[in-house]
Order: C-alpha cells, then structure tokens, then sequence
C-alpha cells in the first residue's frame, strides 16, 4: 500500500475545504431549478465533488501517462461525477436501476453539472500549476545566473590577484638585483629579508579575504626591505588603533599602495621621505590611507597595474559601496586611501 501513496500526495484538509465550499456554493446556485431540497442536492454535489477530488489528485499524480496530464485529469473529473452520481444514489437509498431508467434525466444533469464545475476548477488548477512551474522555472534561471555571474566574478578576481603577485615580487626581486650590483653584502641581507617574508605572505597572496593587521604586517615586511635597500632616504610609521587590526580587509591592496608609495613617490626623490600608514573607522566604513612625502603618483598619471588592478576588485568585492582616493598632499607627496564598508 505504501507503494501507492505517492497517488495521494497533495489531498490536504485545505483541498477538501476548498471543494466543500465549492459544493455547497453549487448547491446554492442550482437549487431553484430543481425539485429537489438544498440538503438533497448538497448530498450529491458533495460526493460527486469528493469523488472528483480524489480522482483528479490521483490523476494528477500519476508517474507514468501515455496522455497528457491535463487530458488524464479531465478525464479524471468525468470518471468522478459518473461514479459520486451513484455514490449519492447509493448514500440516499436510491434504485440504482431506477436512478439510470425513469430518472436518467436528473442522474444526467446531476453528472453534467459535475462536469462542468469539475472542469472549471481543473482549468483553475492547470493554470496555477502552470503559473508556478513558470515560477519555479524563472527563479531557477536567475539562480543559474547568479551562479555564472558569481563564477565569473571569482575568476576575475583570481585573475586580478594574480596579476599583483608578480607585479609586486618582481620589482622587489628587481631592487635586490640592484643591491647585487652594488653592496653584495646589504643584497644577502635583504634577500634573506625577502625569504622571511615570503614565507609569511605567499599563503595570503591565494586567500580571498584577511584582516587589516595582517596585510600592515606585510606592509612592515615589505618597507623594512626596501629601508634596507634606500637606507636614511626611506623612513615610515603606521598609525593603526589596535581595534581595527581585526577587520575585514581585501587582499593585496595595501601592498599596492605600499609599493607605489616607494616607487612612484619616495624613490624618485633625492631628498629624505617619508610613508605613513594610517587606518580609522567612521559612520561604518574603514578608511586605511598610505600617505607619502614624494613625488607620489599624480592622478593624471593613473597608477599602471596596481591602482587599476585596486579599483576593479574593489568593484567587484563591493559594488558601489568601496573606492580608492588619490588626492594630492601639501606641500607636496600623494595620500592614496582605500574606503570599504567596516
């Protein structure tokens, strides 16, 4: 038996009410047109309704048709008023016989009547099951779209994270080559320098998310070597409350500013300068700015494959709600800062 239950799915008590309400409202509207009292009438639309329920959820639920669905529930509703029709002549102690010979007529419009709500409320019931698998079916398009746009977002950002391993490895592997040159002894310092940082931030270059103190340690890292490398001509303080060390950061971004700071502004002076890394929180947004003394990198100037690389991930990560700033520090220098929702 529990073989066939699978028939009787959806038969739920709201179902049943429904179809009473219907039987009683059709009693309701015919009564005057028959000899029959309202109770009597009522008797047979209700068996004629139950038996018509039952056999069109059957139908409905059926696993394996030559036909149509719709044609076998139809069927199903006409296979039901035939058979309630005897069912309320059986309930009300009718002849049988009698029912389908003298009184054929009102046995015939009892099942007519049958039919025809029957098969108003299957149309009812095609349309809302057609209405939810159209449903059904546009939700599951637009959970497959944004599934692909998720997929082709976390390719562009591996793409674009990528891009900054390279990009920052080889112009610091480029600096120690420099040292090679010229101070052999200060080059196996910073290389060594180099290995130890490495070691700590080759595993963060592949993860999608950190914190901000993790990404000020590599900050440090990579200034310390580059300090080692330009000597009295490079200094740099952070100014991060240990309260926000534990934010959420995006990956790689910090360094890229870090490493445009000493190349694009520091560097290319003669004179002392100076990084200062600074971080703080208002009205639910992190700000975490690299400021610089140098020449620094003008807005108009862009900022090759690190700024670029910034402001794409950003808009990708966070939509609208993330930018990178570059305004221009007086007297002279750049702050470059990173807003993003803390």
């Amino acid at each position: 038996m529990k073989s066939y239950a699978y028939l009787f799915e959806g038969l739920t008590t709201r179902r049943v009410l429904v179809v009473t309400a219907i039987c009683a409202i059709a009693a309701a509207m015919v009564v005057r047109s028959f000899l029959n009292t309202y109770p009597d009438l009522l008797v047979s639309a209700l068996c004629v309704g139950y038996t018509s329920m039952l056999l069109f959820t059957m139908a409905g639920n059926m696993r394996q048709s030559r036909l149509p669905r719709e044609v076998v529930q139809v069927g199903a509703i006409v296979v039901g008023s035939f058979v309630g029709t005897v069912l309320a002549g059986i309930v009300k102690g009718r002849d049988i016989r009698h029912m389908f010979g003298e009184r054929l007529e009102g046995v015939s419009i009892t099942m007519g009547l049958g039919i025809g709500f029957g098969c108003v409320v299957v149309a009812w019931y095609i349309l809302r099951e057609k209405h939810a698998r159209e449903r059904e079916r546009m939700m599951r398009a637009e959970a497959e779209r944004h599934q692909l746009e998720k997929n082709v977002l976390e390719a562009r950002l591996a793409l674009m994270q990528a891009q900054v391993e390279p990009h920052f490895l080889f112009n610091t592997l480029a600096n120690v080559q420099h040292l090679v040159e010229t101070d052999p002894p200060e080059a196996s310092r910073v290389l060594d320098s180099l290995i130890k940082y490495l070691r700590a931030a080759l595993p963060q270059m592949r993860e999608s998310t950190t914190n901000l103190g993790r990404e000020l340690e590599m900050a440090r890292a990579f200034l310390e070597i580059n300090r080692v490398r330009m000597g009295s001509r490079l200094q740099f303080a952070i100014e991060v409350p240990e309260t926000l060390k534990t934010h959420a950061f995006p990956p790689m971004m910090l360094i890229s500013l870090v490493e445009n700071a000493v190349k694009h502004g520091v560097d290319p002076c003669c004179d002392c300068g100076t990084i200062t890394i600074r971080a703080r929180e208002d009205e639910g947004r992190l700000r975490v700015s690299v400021e610089d003394t140098g020449e620094g990198i003008k807005p108009k100037k862009g900022g090759g494959v690190g700024l670029s690389n910034i402001r794409e991930r950003l808009k990708a990560l966070y939509g609208t709600s993330a930018r990178l700033v570059i305004e221009e520090r007086e007297p002279r220098g750049v702050v470059a800062s990173i807003e993003v929702p803390a």
